[in-house]
């Protein structure tokens, strides 16, 4: 059997001297961070076993930008975060949540700005504005920033974690075209914003899987509701009351609460199919009372932590090549709600 790694093969391994491993290894500090990163990452590789439960002796700090909890989607991405940092508090990396408002890009901007310069690195879910995506590029020239959940493919971002949105809004119009067929009918297409990567590439997918295999499907509108829930619910009462041939609709955003209480006081929940992502616990209920048709959801829990994993492999505290991940899909309809 071959004898246990010690210390000196660290030393070899990670190209610095037997004083800095111990001076890591035994949490002294005063040890640069590239260096203290090259010996945690020789010790985990050679198994050394005081290695497992080290924490590297300086705190690194991860600003991540993310919508309010009032959206469902949002506070999902905060608790796969929030477990990130429990499973690996060994990494010593701290992630500090700041709420934007998608809707003020100027100030989005600028919440970047200051954060990139106080921070060691970024994860962020923002809209493709271009005062957004300017910001976002100057910080990747300092810091590593990972993209969550939706894409700024332009930006210089290190890393994108998330679906495939294009492919989720073709299952999206395929299930539409299931739902509706063989009569067809009119879509109402409500969008967060249009700005938003992700819902952007969801509404490309949908249109083309009409265009390919459900011809006898129109989209009748594409509203956009600026995030707002609320808002939501009163374009389907003003776009349901205007043209009542519309007999779905594709949600892409917050809001289902609102649109499913539209489509009651309308009284179309049982005619209208109700397509949307996510499945948070509000939709989880209105799946099960059949107010929504089907919930096509991206595992936000999963996609933050590993977005924290990525970003903890950029800064050198995770072993392993950070690079992009295409987060899976499922889809949800009543009976397996």
């Amino acid at each position: 059997m071959g004898r246990k790694p010690t210390m000196a093969d660290v030393a070899r391994e990670a190209a610095v001297s037997l004083a800095t491993v111990d001076r890591v290894l035994n949490g002294r500090g005063g040890v640069d961070t590239d260096k203290e990163a090259r010996v945690l990452t020789a010790a985990r590789r050679l198994r050394l076993d005081r290695a497992i439960v080290v924490r590297p002796h300086r705190m690194l700090r991860v600003a991540v930008l993310i919508q309010a909890p009032s959206n469902p989607f949002h506070a999902a991405l905060r608790i796969g975060l929030d477990t990130a940092a429990r499973i690996h508090a060994d990494l010593n990396i701290q992630f500090l949540l700041h709420h934007i408002d998608p809707n003020d890009p100027e100030g989005t901007a600028a919440t970047l700005g200051r954060q990139a310069a106080a921070t060691d690195g970024l994860i962020v879910t923002l809209p493709d504005e271009p005062r957004i995506t300017e910001a976002v590029r100057v910080a990747a020239l300092a810091r590593p920033v990972v993209t969550l959940a939706t894409d700024l493919p332009t930006s210089g971002r290190a890393a994108y974690v998330g679906p495939d949105d294009r492919r989720a809004g073709r299952v999206a119009g395929d299930l539409m075209g299931l739902f509706l067929e063989p009569e067809g009918g009119r879509v109402l297409l409500i969008a967060g914003r249009r700005d938003i990567v992700g819902q952007r590439s969801r509404q490309d997918g949908f249109r083309e899987i009409l265009a390919e295999r459900h011809l006898g499907i129109e989209v009748a509108q594409v509203a956009e509701s600026g995030e707002d829930g609320e808002r939501a619910g009163r374009i389907v009462l003003e776009a349901l009351s205007a043209d009542p041939a519309i007999r779905g609709i594709y949600h892409m955003s917050a809001g289902a609460q609102p649109v499913a209480a539209a489509l009651r006081r309308l009284g179309r929940t049982a005619s209208t199919a109700f397509v949307t992502h996510e499945l948070t616990p509000d939709r989880r209920a209105l799946l099960r009372e059949r107010a929504i048709s089907a919930v096509i959801d991206q595992q936000p829990q999963l996609e933050a932590r590993i977005a924290a994993e990525t970003m903890a492999q950029l800064l050198g505290r995770l072993d392993g090549a950070a690079k992009s991940s295409e987060t899976g899909f499922t889809i949800h309809m009543p009976e397996n709600a």
